[in-house]
Parts: structure tokens; C-alpha cells; sequence
């Protein structure tokens, strides 16, 4: 008994020097933030770190939010409340932030600052601060957090975390050339699994003094990254070809409507795009303003509210203009373009000139990663809306007697008078439809694009041109002429450019038209009547 209670105090004593040894490595840092210097603040960071002082983690955060301060000989941290502690107890102090200077940082600082966060949190009780702290030290690649790595990955649980924290350490390893050439092999096969332009730059500079074995291995893990990069970042200008194609369809379906039943060349209806998105904007202040527990699902507020006001403009505009100039498709155009110009003053005169802000909602706010490429929860919204706005037009043209009439006016409009049908109030009714869509699909581009006076007229060229592509008044065109033009654009920007892609996209309608001039899903409508 006498032996082990000798053995536990001296067990003691060597803790307690070894906690006062730490305690004073970190007080011995401290003076090394006063100097100024560059170089001994990066020093003073390793050794904080190092210390593993209960405030060392409080301290390089102060640092690196520019909220360490010194002044007459010492340092403080400035807490959220705006209260000063000092660095060395972590007690409240009486000074005051006039009296002190907020340490200095460069980038060589903030990467020592990466460096020691990562190495403090690599042990933390939470999973998330593990993951952050293991990213950290992939992007410092800071060797002296190797041990602290190696205790980390030996007590890890969580399968995803301790992917992280090896793939942290292979960074580290596969650049160090005193590392063992196990290790250093070791690291390249947990990069080439990762996979990413990260992991590809980290193997694609090694040390010029690697030996041959490992330089080879590097160079077929890069080409296999590069291989399986460039299969993904086709697939993510694909999927960024949909996106593309379903904001043009919901832009083009609208025209399609009106186009196809009156064959009236409608150069406001991106106006009619604008006065929903900046619908969506009052709807948006609105709710902050008197309701804001409702703030997400106002999209789902605006979608009714846009449809309806854009429909009452559209039939106000076809009731009192363009219901004057039927087959007289040169004054029809002028007249609609000198609309858009008189809606987009009045928008300004109202909204004001500038870019007005639509917030997204959480709910579509972030992104899915699939293997290296990134879906955001808003444009896979605008992809599923724009399909469900397709598959309602079709069940209401199929199955109403409104699309009824609309289609049989667009089929055969002085047949269609002679059955009963009016077809001055199927106009009005299908331009109100045409602009109705056309307004929720304003709510839609609220999401991803500025909302401003101007907004409309990025689209309007292009839904004509997927209208006149799928062919006039069919829908099933519009869609497939949509999707083809906005991969096709998406699929050539990369090789082209963005202006020489679209142009390129113009002369190949241009040619397909000649060919065909009634798109790709001709319908019999009154223009080509005989």
C-alpha cells in the first residue's frame, strides 16, 4: 500500500510539472504578440497551440477575427460582448479597446492560424468540429499536426471523419521527403481515392527530389483524377444545360401559348417575367414587414399573386392593343416593344433603377454533391417546377374546354368561329394564360438571376428562338427545344465561350429552319391556314 500510494504521488507531481510547463509555454507566447513582428507572431501561434492552455483555442480564434488586442506590455481578447479579458487568466479587464491596437495579420499568419485551429480541434467532442478541423489541416498541410493526427484517426468512430482526417494526413505525408517511402505511397493511394482538383494539385507537384516509384504512382493517380474529373464535369454541364433549358421553358411556354393561338409577336413578354419577380418582391417585404414567421413560404404566396396579376396585365394589353393589329405582325411587334419600354420606366419610376433583393428560402439554400458534382437546392427547384408547369398547361389544354377552344382556334380559327366558338374572348383567355405563366415563371428567376427592371429582356430573345426551334403553338416542342438549346449552349461554352457558343447555337436554327420552317413538331395553326 505504501508503494502505490508512492507511485500515485509521484504520478501526480509529474502531471502537475507537466501542466505548469504548458501553462508556461503559453504565458512565455504571449509577450511574442506585442513585438509586431510577423515572424514572432507566427512563432507565439505554434506555441499556443502547442501549449494546449485551456484559452489557447480562444485566443487564435480573437486572432483570426481580429479581436486580439495589445497595449501597455499585454494582451486581451475581446469577447462577442464587446467585454475585454485578459489573455493570460481569461478575467475581465478594466481596459479599454482605445488604448489597444488589434494584432496584425498577412496570409502567411492566416495560414498558421488554419494550421494551429486545425491541430486544437482535431480532438474535439463534436463531429462536425473534427470534420472542419481535418479540412483545415488538409488545406494548411502543417506537419506538426502529424501526431495529433495519428491519435486523432486512432480514436475516431466516425467512418466520414476519420475518411477526412486520413485524407489530412496524406496531404501532409505526400510532400514531406523525410516521410518513409510506405508513407509516402500510402498518402498517394488515399489521394487518388479522394479524387478531387485538390488532391490532383497536391500530386501533381511533388518535390522534384521524389524517388521514381513514387513520382510514377503520383502521375497515374493524377491521370485516372483527371480521367474521372472530366467525365463529372461533362455530367455538371449537363445538368447545367437542364437548369438552362428549364428556365427557357419556363420563359418560352407562356410565348408558345400566345404565339402558337394568335401568331402575334409579343416583344413585352418579358415584361411580363419582370412583373412577377418584382411581385415577388413586394410579397417578400410585405411579409418581413407584417408576417415574418411566414417569410418561407412566401414563394409559395407570390406564385397564385404573380400568375394573376401578369394574367390581368396580359388580357388589359391584348384587350386594349393588340386585339387592333391581328395580321399585321410588323406593327404588332413595334407596338409590343414600345410596351416593354413603357413597363420597364414605369418599374423604375416605382422600384427605382437598381437591383432589387429576393432572398432565397432555407429550404432551398445549399447544395447536393453527387461524386465531384454540385446540384443547388434552387435550381433542382426551378427543374421541378418547370416540369410541373409543363405537365399542368398539358392536363389543362388536354382536358378543359378552354384548351378545347384553344386549340381548336389555333388549328383552324375561321372554322372554330363558325362552330360557336369566340374567339376574340379564347384571345384574351389565352394571352392572360400566356402571360400568367410568364409571371410565375418571374417568381421562379427571382431565385437565380437580379431582379431589375431589365430582367425580361435576357429571356426573350431565347424563348423565341425555343419557340421557333420546337415549333409554333406546340408544347411538347417547346420543351424539347428548351432542353436542346440549353444543353447544346452549356455543352459548347466550355470550347467556345459563352458569345461565340450562342452564336454558333443562332446559325445552326438559322440552317435547321430553312430546312424546316415549322420547328421540329409542326402544328397547323391560322398563319399557315391557306
Amino acid at each position: 500500500m505504501i508503494r502505490l500510494y508512492i507511485l500515485l504521488r509521484v504520478f501526480v507531481l509529474l502531471v502537475g510539472m507537466t501542466g505548469v510547463a504548458l501553462a508556461g509555454e503559453y504565458e512565455d507566447a504571449l509577450p511574442k504578440f506585442t513585438t509586431g513582428n510577423y515572424s514572432d507572431t507566427e512563432e507565439a501561434i505554434g506555441a499556443v497551440a502547442a501549449s494546449r492552455h485551456p484559452l489557447s483555442l480562444a485566443l487564435i480564434e480573437a486572432l483570426q477575427d481580429g479581436r486580439l488586442l495589445a497595449g501597455m506590455g499585454q494582451v486581451f481578447i475581446r469577447d462577442a460582448a464587446g467585454d475585454l479579458l485578459n489573455a493570460e487568466t481569461g478575467q475581465p479587464h478594466g481596459a479599454t479597446s482605445r488604448d489597444l491596437k488589434p494584432i496584425r495579420v498577412n496570409n502567411r499568419i492566416r495560414r498558421a492560424i488554419e494550421a494551429a485551429l486545425g491541430g486544437l480541434t482535431l480532438l474535439s467532442t463534436n463531429a462536425g468540429t473534427r470534420m472542419e478541423a481535418a479540412r483545415a489541416v488538409f488545406r494548411s498541410r502543417d506537419a506538426a499536426a502529424l501526431p495529433t493526427l495519428a491519435h486523432a484517426i486512432a480514436q475516431e468512430s466516425d467512418p466520414t471523419v476519420r475518411q477526412a482526417l486520413q485524407q489530412a494526413r496524406a496531404a501532409i505525408l505526400v510532400g514531406k521527403a523525410d516521410a518513409s517511402p510506405g508513407d509516402r505511397l500510402e498518402a498517394v493511394e488515399t489521394l487518388r481515392v479522394r479524387g478531387d482538383q485538390d488532391a490532383l494539385a497536391l500530386l501533381s507537384n511533388l518535390p522534384a527530389d521524389s524517388v521514381p516509384e513514387l513520382t510514377e504512382s503520383a502521375r497515374k493517380a493524377a491521370d485516372g483524377i483527371r480521367s474521372r474529373l472530366a467525365f463529372w464535369n461533362v455530367l455538371q454541364n449537363v445538368w447545367y444545360g437542364v437548369s438552362l433549358g428549364s428556365v427557357l421553358l419556363l420563359a418560352a411556354i407562356g410565348l408558345a401559348i400566345t404565339f402558337g393561338t394568335m401568331g402575334v409577336i409579343n416583344m413585352a413578354h418579358g415584361e411580363m417575367v419582370m412583373l412577377g419577380a418584382y411581385t415577388t418582391f413586394v410579397v417578400q417585404e410585405l411579409i418581413r414587414t407584417y408576417v415574418p414567421g411566414l417569410f418561407e413560404i412566401s414563394l409559395f404566396i407570390a406564385l397564385p399573386l404573380a400568375f394573376l396579376i401578369a394574367g390581368a396585365v396580359g388580357i388589359f394589353i391584348e384587350r386594349t392593343i393588340i386585339r387592333f393589329l391581328y395580321g399585321r405582325p410588323l406593327e404588332t411587334l413595334l407596338a409590343t416593344w414600345g410596351l416593354s419600354l413603357i413597363l420597364q420606366q414605369g418599374v423604375r419610376t416605382i422600384f427605382g433603377p437598381t437591383n432589387r433583393e429576393v432572398s432565397t428560402p432555407v429550404w432551398m439554400s445549399g447544395a447536393l454533391d453527387i461524386g465531384a458534382m454540385s446540384l443547388t437546392y434552387n435550381r433542382i427547384a426551378i427543374v421541378v417546377f418547370a416540369f410541373s408547369v409543363f405537365a399542368i398547361l398539358l392536363l389543362v389544354l388536354r382536358y378543359t374546354s378552354l384548351g378545347l377552344y384553344m386549340r381548336a382556334v389555333t388549328q383552324n380559327r375561321r372554322m372554330a368561329g363558325s362552330m360557336g366558338i369566340r374567339t376574340n374572348r379564347i384571345d384574351a383567355l389565352a394571352f392572360g394564360l400566356g402571360s400568367g405563366v410568364a409571371g410565375i415563371a418571374g417568381v421562379a428567376l427571382s431565385q437565380i438571376d437580379n431582379v431589375s427592371p431589365n430582367l425580361g429582356q435576357g429571356y426573350i430573345i431565347d424563348s423565341f428562338m425555343v419557340v421557333v426551334f420546337g415549333g409554333v403553338g406546340n408544347l411538347w416542342g417547346t420543351l424539347v427545344g428548351s432542353m436542346t438549346l440549353g444543353i447544346a449552349n452549356k455543352l459548347l461554352e466550355p470550347y467556345a465561350g459563352a458569345v461565340l457558343g450562342k452564336i454558333a447555337l443562332l446559325i445552326a436554327i438559322i440552317l435547321f429552319i430553312q430546312r424546316r420552317p415549322r420547328g421540329l413538331f409542326a402544328l397547323r395553326g391560322r398563319a399557315v391556314e391557306a
